[in-house]
């Protein structure tokens, strides 16, 4: 399982950049990230190195964040795999909210972040499936 945080920010100019350079200055390692918009508000997904010290130095900065339990898979970089593993979850009736990429630093294989409602069923269902669980502090 793994932690992702969540930062609701103001949709204006440099607002990204301030808080990757807050993420920077505590030395906190983006592993993926994906940017949702509205007019006045967006919302920025991350799986970071440390999310409890990146979610408490943000807030100290005045942002609103949340932490959040997602699921990281790996898989090989070949065409199809986001349909096996959707339709492998589909097949076991759970529904995926959103999803987005990342990469496994150590073996270099692409990893699909996903949101679910029940973590630990959707994990159990896929490691039956044959498919690579990611955990926290593991890419």
């Amino acid at each position: 399982m793994l932690k992702q945080l969540s930062i609701y920010a103001e949709n204006r100019k440099s607002t990204l950049k301030n808080i990757t350079g807050i993420l920077e200055a505590e030395q906190i390692n983006i592993l993926g990230s994906v940017t949702n918009d509205s007019a006045e508000y967006g919302i920025v997904r991350m799986v970071v190195s440390e999310p409890d010290k990146a979610a408490q130095a943000l807030e100290k900065e005045g942002y609103l964040c949340k932490l959040t339990d997602v699921t990281g898979v790996e898989v090989a970089d070949e065409i199809g795999n986001l349909h096996h593993l959707l339709q492998a979850l589909s097949e076991s009736n759970i529904n995926v909210d959103y999803v987005y990429l990342s990469f496994n630093r150590n073996s270099g294989k692409p990893i699909l972040i996903f949101h679910t409602d029940d973590i630990t069923e959707v994990e159990a269902c896929l490691t039956t499936k044959g498919f690579t669980v990611v955990q926290e502090g593991r890419f």
